[in-house]
């Protein structure tokens, strides 16, 4: 059997490094969070459809279910969650009243706002505490990093 070349053996060591190092920082970013965010966290499915919502607004029912590849009568329980958590509005279709669009509340904007601010301020913190050359290079690889992810899973945005 032959044996990988050198540069096959830093690709599998890049792959082995980031498939170790995302869920840590996933995990690292969701710890803190959950100690300063001052509501309840809500189930990864919730919190995906608001994501999804989120990202493009009057997004229909089917079209949500289709994209995070659920059946539309388990997305259809998850909007009934939502919307009764005053964090999802259903609006009916005006040329066919038996489809709906989704669209965030003021209150679900808001709490994805505060979300966002304290992600944002956690990395900033500890982006700080790297060396200059550390950061150019995590700078350096977003591109590229993002490209990645859509290679993974290509519905990814």
């Amino acid at each position: 059997m032959p044996t990988p070349s050198a540069s096959e053996q830093d690709t599998r060591r890049i792959a082995s490094g980031l498939a170790a190092v995302s869920p840590a920082l996933h995990r690292a970013l969701d710890r803190r969070l959950a100690q300063d965010f001052p509501h309840p966290k809500l189930p990864e499915g919730q919190l995906a459809l608001l994501r999804l919502v989120g990202e493009r607004d009057g997004i229909t029912v089917r079209k949500a279910a289709d994209t995070l590849l659920m059946k539309p009568n388990n997305m259809s329980a998850l909007v009934t969650q939502l919307a009764g958590l005053e964090l999802l509005e259903r609006r009916q279709d005006g040329d066919d009243k038996r489809v709906a669009h989704l669209h965030l509340t003021a209150e679900a904007r808001d709490r994805i706002a505060m979300v966002g601010d304290l992600m944002d301020g956690y990395v900033l913190e500890a982006l700080h505490t790297l060396t200059e050359g550390e950061r150019g290079a995590i700078g350096s690889a977003l591109g590229a990093l993002q490209t990645l992810t859509q290679h993974i899973h290509p519905a990814a945005d």
